[in-house]
């Protein structure tokens, strides 16, 4: 699934060829891909529109309309968008299809068909639960102490938690806990001031280098060139079970943490 990295890669990468653009019209090619409002409205809604920004909220993706509308894309597991010239005919796993008024073609494709595309007057309606931003410069030690709060649930399921901080998913919550020398196991609410000072900086320099990166291509994920990503191949711990760790050569363990694979090195982040 897309997290945090990989989105802001997109965005990044959409920004030059959209915003200032106008789309000429939508073509669904799947109408469950549209949460809200009607498929028929949804594309009536974004035709003849100009995209004035793109944004990232989480793992969400904001299109800032000129109607002052905004399209909203949560590609969730396989879903990737890709950029084409308009001559380019839909691949198989083409949801739908976004003409802009320079020629290209914005593909949403998902295999899985669990992608969801909302268009809406407040964007709050569909992100308004996540909670702060881990690399906005209001996100602190002291905020990170405040979302791991006096929880007796395990450090991994919090960090993971949109709720608590938005963006972070399995993998970079797997890498940050590696970096900062955490069990995925360890209770939030337990970690130590030294502890959550360690995990603060860690999430930031485990997401920030992803994306300096452009994102991890574990499974679907593209950029929207169709290149992918490479910053798995500098992953710790995320999905090397079996294999040793580069710090200590002890082997990687995979654990299931509420249905979650959940990498770790069992000598660095000892209990």
């Amino acid at each position: 699934m897309p997290e945090l990295p990989e989105v802001e890669t997109i965005k990044n990468d959409l920004i030059p060829k959209m915003v200032g653009h106008r789309l000429t019209k939508v073509t669904l090619l799947w109408p469950g891909s549209v949460r809200h409002p009607s498929p028929d409205e949804f594309c009536r809604g974004l035709s003849n529109q100009t995209v004035e920004d793109i944004r990232r909220r989480g793992k969400y993706l904001i299109f800032d309309l000129a109607s002052g509308r905004r399209l909203i894309v949560h590609l969730k597991m396989t879903g990737c968008l890709l950029l084409q010239p308009s001559s380019t005919a839909p691949e198989r796993h083409a949801r739908a299809i976004l003409h802009l008024d320079n020629g290209t073609k914005v593909h949403f494709l998902d295999q899985r068909k669990f992608g969801v595309m909302w268009l809406v007057d407040d964007e709050n309606d569909v992100v308004g639960f996540l909670g702060p931003e881990p690399l906005d410069h209001r996100f602190s030690v002291w905020a990170l102490r405040k979302a791991l709060g006096q929880h007796k649930i395990p450090v991994k399921v919090l960090l993971c938690d949109q709720t608590a901080i938005a963006g972070i998913g399995n993998m970079y919550s797997d890498e940050a806990l590696f970096e900062a020398r955490i069990h995925p196991l360890k209770k939030a609410g337990d970690l130590t001031t030294t502890e959550t000072e360690r995990l603060y900086r860690s999430i930031g320099h485990v997401l920030t280098e992803a994306i300096g990166r452009s994102g991890a291509s574990v499974s679907t994920y593209q950029l929207p060139n169709g290149e992918p990503g490479f910053a798995h191949l500098f992953f710790q711990v995320a999905h090397r079970r079996g294999e040793r760790c580069y710090r200590c050569n002890t082997l990687i363990q995979r654990i299931s943490l509420r249905g979650r694979g959940t990498y770790f090195c069992p000598r660095c982040q000892a209990t």
